[in-house]
């Protein structure tokens, strides 16, 4: 297979170590936590996958020690961080970053597959479906982490900011732009490498 050939950021292997040995388990609670608030905000966001509702969808992070298990469930979505392959019905594969990018709008999935940046496996339908469902709720998972952060979402939001300004990794959709420390947005500038 041939490498990837764009300039999409990747996490950084040192940064991966915690997702090695660490248990995964508190990790899969949480994400699932946040990802049945966002069904309840969103519901129509798992009523769109239609028939591929009880498909099991891997979303594999290439730069990352894990996958993502995401079972729709009928709106009572479940979540669980693996470590190796997983199995499933269909699979999304890339770097984090691209993977982010496509829920919020920030890199075309087309483009992505065909610049071989990202990769499809298994059932095609379903991950097209996936995909088109996660384009028309326009998530913003930055916000979503917000919502449930309480008190804490000022200073998280600031935090979101400088990561995603550090890392070049669209951590939040690109027409939320970016705030800077006068909560005036500022201009996206050229994406660097982590």
């Amino acid at each position: 297979m041939t490498p990837p050939t764009s300039t999409i950021a990747t996490f950084p292997a040192p940064l991966t170590l915690p997702l090695r040995v660490l248990p995964l388990a508190p990790l899969s609670l949480s994400m699932t936590a946040l990802t049945r608030s966002i069904a309840r905000r969103h519901p129509g966001l798992f009523r769109r996958l239609g028939p591929y509702a009880d498909r099991r969808f891997i979303l594999d992070p290439t730069d990352l020690p894990v996958v993502i298990a995401l079972e729709p469930r009928a709106g009572a979505p479940r979540l669980s961080v693996l470590r190796g392959r997983g199995e499933g019905d269909a699979r999304i594969a890339g770097p984090l970053a691209a993977l982010i990018g496509l829920v919020h709008g920030a890199y075309d999935g087309d483009a992505l597959f065909f610049s071989r940046d990202l990769v499809i496996e298994g059932d095609t339908e379903a991950a097209l479906a996936l995909r088109n469902a996660v384009d028309d709720a326009e998530l913003d998972l930055a916000r979503e982490v917000e919502t449930l952060s309480g008190p804490l979402a000022r200073p998280l939001r600031r935090l979101i900011d400088l990561a995603e300004r550090r890392t070049g990794a669209p951590l939040s959709r690109p027409d939320n732009g970016l705030y800077d420390d006068a909560g005036e947005m500022s201009q996206r500038t050229e994406m660097p490498q982590w």
